[in-house]
């Protein structure tokens, strides 16, 4: 197969794929119900900012919880507000409570300190290459930058596609990614931006072109020059956009009914209602994150519309950048505590109505962040940047667990990449790598080896450790 590669500006791409908000979709598939267990589905959690997963999961034995808190002080959580996970020495934040269930019914896995790299990584490695990015991931520290990193699943800072979107065209999946937050460069491919999905509540289709504006003349001539665009298009590029604009009018024709509907609508469905219902109030989903995965669970109901066996979502929740006030009064209050509370919550919820669906094992559900952030707070309260962070993967699928290798709580210990007492912080440097992340990830999805070392640029130089286990 051959790959064109066509350089266009970022301005004019977000121009191409912001014309409609919509991405390239295949034929669509008549309304039919799909057998589940012909069905795969990844929904990645973006947790923008850079969450503190060093007050996500909180080691409770004896020895650990002490450095945890000497080093934490102010922001360390009390050990007896912790949920405990099953039996084991680890505590989730107690904002996370709905999602403890989960981890008992061995549904829920842990991965500890993961982020970018280029290859394994030792301290002593790291400290040698001071900054030259011979084997360090290029601008740690830097939200944009190392958003671009997770998302694109690379090393490099000028990546232009995501590891979702090349997952879709590598795999061949029937449309790209299907995203209900928002234009992320996870969706995106070299000839394909994801398709972007309004909330409950919103119209979906291009501006003035859904079916009940045509009868305005101007509508109706717009959409036919809209169509004559094809005649003219000889490039990959050009073809593609043209291409994305005709199945998105078609699409948004079929799905925006389903998606405009709200719960408790005409036509709503009941089980995923029931699901929601502690984060419904007045016929509306009440928070961000939770409408968007009130979406994704409606496409997933009519998985066979979209086409495929295989489906990509994306979906992000904002705000983890908590340099200051990160806990309220009581330590187990504040800004943080209120994210962690929307994303528990909405997971739960969203785990109920795809086991409700009949999805539970179809579907999983994981979260990616900008990095995690420093185990020693700053001088407002707060937590600076850093590097390996811990994330949560869940669903029927999932080998219930821990896996990766929890950090020594030591300042300027072996994870510190500090050395000197200035810059001991506690970043840890990470012990399992985006790429061995996602491998993970897409190999239940289905992805060959060669496949893998396609869309994941440096999982081959991880060697045999290729799959991380949780699946």
């Amino acid at each position: 197969m051959t790959h064109h590669h066509h350089s266009h500006s970022p301005s004019r791409r977000r121009l191409l794929a912001g014309a409609l908000g919509l991405g390239t979709l295949g034929a669509l598939a008549p309304l039919r119900p799909a057998r589940a267990a012909d069905f795969k589905a990844l929904v990645c959690i973006f947790l923008y900012g850079g969450n503190d997963g060093m007050n996500t999961v909180v080691p409770m034995d004896t020895t650990r919880y002490a450095d945890y808190a000497r080093v934490r002080a102010g922001l360390a959580l009390p050990q007896g507000s912790l949920g405990r996970l099953g039996t084991s020495d680890y505590g989730l934040h107690p904002s996370l409570a709905a999602l403890n269930p989960l981890f008992a019914a061995g549904r829920m896995a842990v991965q500890f300190n993961v982020g970018p790299l280029m290859a394994p990584l030792t301290k002593a490695q790291y400290r040698a290459d001071a900054g030259k990015s011979l084997v360090t991931p290029p601008s740690l520290f830097s939200h944009s930058d190392q958003q671009v990193l997770w998302e694109s699943g690379s090393t490099d800072a000028q990546s232009r596609t995501g590891w979702g979107g090349r997952s879709a065209a590598t795999l061949g999946l029937a449309q790209p990614v299907i995203s209900v937050g928002g234009n992320g460069r996870f969706g995106l491919s070299e000839l394909a931006a994801p398709l972007v999905l309004p909330g409950p509540g919103d119209g979906f289709g291009a501006a003035g072109l859904a079916a009940s504006d045509l009868t305005w003349k101007p509508n109706a001539l717009k959409l036919d020059a809209l169509k004559a665009v094809s005649a003219e298009t000889d490039t990959d590029l050009a073809g593609a956009f043209e291409k994305q604009q005709r199945d998105a009018m078609a699409l948004s024709e079929q799905l925006g009914p389903l998606v405009k509907r709200k719960p408790g609508e005409a036509g709503s469905n009941a089980a995923i209602d029931a699901a929601f219902a502690p984060l419904i109030a007045n016929g509306n989903v009440t928070t961000g994150l939770a409408k968007q995965l009130y979406q994704a669970a409606k496409l997933l109901d009519v998985r066979a519309t979209l086409g495929g066996s295989r489906q990509i979502y994306f979906a992000q929740l904002g705000g983890f950048d908590t340099h200051g006030g990160q806990i309220g009064s009581d330590a187990v209050s504040g800004h943080h505590a209120g994210l962690l509370k929307q994303l528990g919550d909405a997971l739960a919820c969203f785990q109920a109505a795809l086991t409700a669906l009949g999805l539970a094992d179809s579907v999983t559900t994981f979260t990616q962040s900008d990095f995690g952030r420093t185990f020693k707070p700053n001088n407002s309260s707060g937590t600076d940047h850093a590097w390996g962070n811990h994330h949560l993967v869940m669903g029927g699928a999932v080998k219930g667990g821990f896996y990766g290798s929890y950090p020594t709580l030591a300042l300027g210990g072996p994870d510190d990449v500090g050395v000197d007492s200035w810059e001991q912080h506690g970043r840890w440097i990470p012990t399992s790598s985006v790429d061995q992340y996602a491998a993970t990830l897409l190999g239940w999805m289905g992805a060959s080896a060669t496949q893998l070392d396609t869309i994941l640029p440096n999982l081959p130089n991880f060697g045999s450790r290729r799959s991380l286990g949780f699946l």
